[in-house]
């Protein structure tokens, strides 16, 4: 039986000060589960929420959208899930599930009620957290609770990135920004087929990159020439790029490195919007497209492919009273792994 209170990492808007504190256990509503949290992982996002370039809540609210964890209560609509069960889940509540807007993401629900959990209702940097069940996905059994929590943020976004650019083995993907979630991308390319490039401006991630199975790697701050060396490598340029870098600069390089009607596909999300030409995409000297978790029945393809191609996170692992050396890590550019804060220790 759950606890009456936990500890939980909360937001405080108006000061963006995150500090840690004791809170009540959620209720659950019929159609949600109660998780014993396992792990939370810090994503770019929430940096984006402190910073106001994100929409969040104006009161307190318990920070993280990436987590998974084990199934503590079921409320009495829940079908598919019982006491025990190691899940994973997407951040959505109070969204339909049904409409033509959540076909495509929750938070597009037409009864427009829909939240995301870290942002506008309380997330998962805490020990418990009440779940809608249909966000949820019995985990594989060789898929660890301690290291899969990046999966259900960054790792589905990757996947779907990688699988959306419809690119056939053989072709060349370039990965544009090489930490966490391009490592991710690195892994899910190479499980496809495809020939790898990965492009960052630190070399200690592209030496990373390189051991996850990148073909080519270029420095695009040192290497002066990368692109013409590119596109000697790839016969004409990259059939796709996956942009995971969050930099308007890894944008603005991109379409020079993409083959005639190649794709960039748009992962990461810049503080400012990006500029593009559209008469290059009227001559389709290159094509745009976007991608990210989507809704939940898109889960269990990327959880499988995810599980039968031993795709794996590089993580960090930290205590919950870490959380703001996290937060500070990752504003500084110090990272280049996923952060995740065991609340499980016994988790497995």
């Amino acid at each position: 039986m759950a606890p009456r209170m936990m500890k939980a990492a909360r937001l405080y808007p108006a000061t963006k000060e995150v500090k840690i504190d004791r809170i009540p256990v959620p209720n659950i509503v019929a159609n949600e589960v109660l998780v014993r949290i396992a792990s939370a992982s810090l994503c770019h996002s929430e940096i984006m929420l402190m910073n106001g370039e994100f929409p969040g809540s104006s009161d307190p609210i318990v920070l993280g959208h990436e987590g998974v964890g084990t199934v503590e209560k079921v409320g009495a609509d829940v079908n598919g899930f019982k006491e025990g069960d190691r899940i994973g889940f997407l951040p959505t509540k109070d969204c339909c599930f049904e409409c033509e807007g959540c076909q495509v993401h929750n938070v597009s629900c037409i009864y427009g009620k829909a939240k995301l959990h870290g942002f506008l209702t309380d997330g998962f940097f805490a020990e418990y957290a009440a779940i809608d069940y249909r966000n949820c996905i019995i985990l594989p059994e060789s898929m660890s609770l301690k290291t899969s929590s990046p999966i259900f943020c960054a790792g589905v976004t990757a996947h779907n990135g990688v699988a959306s650019c419809e690119c056939k083995p053989g072709d060349w993907m370039a990965i544009v920004g090489c930490g966490g979630l391009g490592q991710l991308g690195i892994q899910y390319a190479k499980a496809m087929g495809l020939n790898v490039i990965g492009i960052d401006v630190n070399d200690s991630i592209l030496e990373v990159a390189k051991e996850l199975g990148a073909d080519v790697t270029f420095n695009a701050m040192e290497d002066k020439n990368y692109v013409e060396e590119l596109k000697k490598v790839t016969n004409g340029g990259c059939h796709a790029a996956v942009v995971f870098s969050a930099a308007s600069a890894a944008y603005e390089g991109t379409p020079p490195i993409l083959r005639v009607n190649g794709l960039m596909m748009i992962v990461g999300l810049p503080p400012k919007p990006i500029q593009v030409s559209t008469h290059a995409l009227m001559l389709g000297q290159y094509r745009i497209k976007a991608e990210t978790t989507g809704p939940p029945f898109k889960l269990p393809k990327a959880i499988d492919f995810t599980a039968k191609y031993n795709i794996k996170t590089r993580v960090e692992f930290y205590d919950l009273e870490d959380i703001n050396t996290m937060i500070d890590n990752m504003k500084a550019g110090k990272v280049s792994k996923r952060m995740a804060v065991i609340l499980d220790p016994d988790a497995k």
